[in-house]
């Protein structure tokens, strides 16, 4: 649970590995954590409803934004559109381009820093992280040095932008959260949202790689990992 006494921190959380990983580590650090979940329109939406449980059994306070009002001006992505077709392969840079959702951090970034001013919390968490593509541009550490730029100087108290995995790759970040004993049974993954993961998409694939490389049997149950 959150320690209302302790530095308080938002945390955006997804719903999805890395962002679960950053809640429990945050939760670790005894920070009165706030859990922020924005619906901007992804396919995936359903993470939205794994995060509302979570937060639920923790006892964290979770607030979801509705960001309808803008999806037509970030719908120019396959996890916004359902017209446009899920690239099925690892990420590589083509591919990924095909995933990208228009200045996505940057926009949950800003909103989660405008919590944290308005709630006095000194600390916003996400869970950028490097691993080996680095081709958002939006997890790379330049982004996040940039906005950290930013957010020490949007408000009389600076903000800071808190990335603990930004130069880590996912099966890292997996290895921390097993080691904290976090069930990952709780999260969701797949760019898809249906009722299986679909195991091809590529953020299955690098979560199931995630797991192969800490010799884990991931707990979703997927539609295809014979290619992985």
């Amino acid at each position: 649970m959150s320690h209302p006494s302790s530095p308080a921190t938002v945390v955006i959380y997804s719903g999805g590995m890395d962002s679960y990983t950053v809640l429990h580590r945050a939760l670790r650090e005894d920070r009165e954590v706030h859990a922020l979940s924005f619906d901007y329109g992804q396919r995936h939406v359903r993470e939205l409803d794994v995060a509302r449980r979570v937060c639920r059994d923790l006892g964290v306070p979770h607030q979801v934004i509705n960001l309808g009002a803008i999806h037509d001006l970030i719908d120019a992505s396959a996890l916004t559109d359902t017209r446009r077709e899920m690239p099925d392969a690892d990420y590589a840079e083509a591919n990924l381009q095909d995933t990208v959702v228009p200045n996505r951090n940057m926009i949950l970034l800003s909103l989660a820093i405008a919590k944290a001013v308005n709630i006095g919390a000194d600390r916003v968490d996400y869970g950028a992280h490097g691993g080996d593509h680095v081709l958002y541009p939006d997890c790379r550490p330049a982004f996040v040095e940039a906005m950290q730029a930013v957010a020490g100087l949007a408000h009389f108290t600076p903000i800071e932008i808190h990335a603990p995995y930004l130069h880590a790759g996912k099966a890292a970040i997996l290895a921390e959260g097993l080691a904290m004993g976090l069930d990952y049974a709780d999260t969701w993954t797949c760019y898809l949202g249906e009722a299986l993961a679909c195991g091809r998409c590529g953020s299955c694939r690098e979560r199931l790689a995630a797991f192969t490389a800490n010799g884990v049997t991931d707990p979703l149950a997927y539609e295809d990992t014979g290619n992985v």
